[in-house]
């Protein structure tokens, strides 16, 4: 089990990386493809929906069939996919062909992200369940690093093109690792299958809650991060100079998640999520309302810090709500249902800037949607620390 776990762990960290750059890069590219293409705030919001509308329906298939047909060929399939798609999305001739591009790219992205989780969360030993999840999110931050400094260093003078093909190559080498993790043991294990209706009802009160505070997070992250080099362009820095700063900000995630990875053995899982939740909704209002170079900085690096620390508590979190044979379709629901949230709020961001709204408007939105997202989970949820995958199989 320790060779396995290990491999599982590092096959899907390199993925989860990979995507990772993948969807960071859609939010840098976003700024060159309004200049090169003469793209409305309304439409580049509309290629960062198309990616989550994907991503929506990829989490609900995914996790689906993820506890029906196995965790590993899902695992599998879904990096093919989307790795195949973002290569392709290079080589976008306009908007219509880059938003289908984005579509299928989030498409299996969504199916992969909480198949993953589940996997390395089955494989982990009990004792460091919770902290193994929250650093195979730390990757994630690896790959937005990484794909800001491509961005950075690549798209002003090779373009975007360029830097789409830099991100897309090493899937490659993410599907040569993955041929060689076995199948989870739980699922191989498990005798019976649980019908879907069970999410509401025996298992209800979870699956409310799991879905509100995943609407919550991904309605901030996506209407945030995806618009953050806009953002500070509209605030009057050059693109290079707002790169750059995207940058100094992400370099805060992984922090974030170290702390969180610690935390949620020490304090539990609960009271992490809920205190990165409510400190996004703090940092999210200072940055909104921030002007002056350093204090834009400063917010936007602990807004990073909070947001993805939260993040990494919420994966570890959602799958040790359920038993066994429905712990893959109760992650992929949770992250599906949520993701109605990533779909919205792109393009409420591309609206309401092109309504000409301020930015403290359009980030107090997000403050009030964390603050929502904290009372309910606060209020409804459950500590999962002492239990996690040894629910009843």
């Amino acid at each position: 089990m320790s060779a396995d776990y290990k491999r599982v762990f590092w096959a899907s960290g390199f993925g989860w990386m990979f995507d990772a750059m993948d969807v960071a890069l859609l939010s840098f590219i976003m700024v060159a493809l309004r200049q090169e293409w003469g793209l409305s705030g309304e439409e580049a919001g509309m290629l960062g929906t198309g990616n989550t509308v994907g991503m929506a329906i990829g989490a609900f298939v995914g996790g689906y069939l993820a506890d029906r047909i196995g965790r590993r060929p899902v695992f599998m399939l879904t990096l093919l996919l989307f790795g195949a798609a973002s290569l392709a999305s290079a080589f976008a001739t306009g908007f219509s062909v880059m938003l289908l591009f984005r579509f299928l790219i989030g498409l299996g992205l969504g199916a992969e992200l909480p198949v993953a989780s589940t996997l390395v969360n089955e494989f982990a030993p009990p004792e460091k369940r919770g902290r193994t999840v929250v650093l195979l999110e730390s990757f994630w931050a690896v790959g937005w690093i990484l794909a800001a400094v491509i961005s950075y260093f690549v798209i002003p003078v090779y373009g975007w093109r360029t830097a789409v093909a830099i991100g897309a190559l090493p899937m490659v080498y993410a599907w040569f690792i993955r041929r060689t993790i076995p199948e989870s043991p739980k699922f191989q294990q498990q005798e019976k299958r649980v019908p879907l209706k069970d999410l509401l009802t025996s298992h209800r009160r979870e699956t409310i809650t799991l879905w509100i505070v995943w609407f919550a997070i991904t309605f901030s992250y996506y209407g945030m991060f995806l618009w953050m080099p806009s953002v500070l362009v509209d605030k009057g820095f050059t693109m290079i100079k707002s790169f750059q700063y995207v940058l100094i900000m992400t370099l805060a995630q992984l922090p974030g998640y170290f702390a969180a990875a610690y935390l949620v053995e020490k304090w539990g899982r609960k009271q992490t999520l809920s205190t990165f939740l409510f400190l996004t909704g703090v940092m999210a209002y200072a940055f909104g309302n921030s002007t002056g170079t350093g204090m834009l900085l400063l917010t936007g690096a602990l807004l990073s810090f909070f947001n993805l620390g939260a993040w990494g508590a919420l994966y570890a979190y959602t799958p040790e709500n359920y038993p066994t044979p429905l712990r893959a379709t109760g992650s992929g629901f949770a992250s599906g249902v949520g993701r109605i949230g990533s779909i919205i709020a792109p393009y409420l961001v591309g609206y309401y800037t092109s309504l000409h709204y301020s930015y403290s408007f359009i980030f107090g939105m997000f403050t009030a949607v964390l603050l929502i997202g904290t009372i309910v989970l606060l209020g409804l949820g459950k500590e999962t620390r002492e239990t996690g995958s040894a629910s009843p199989a």
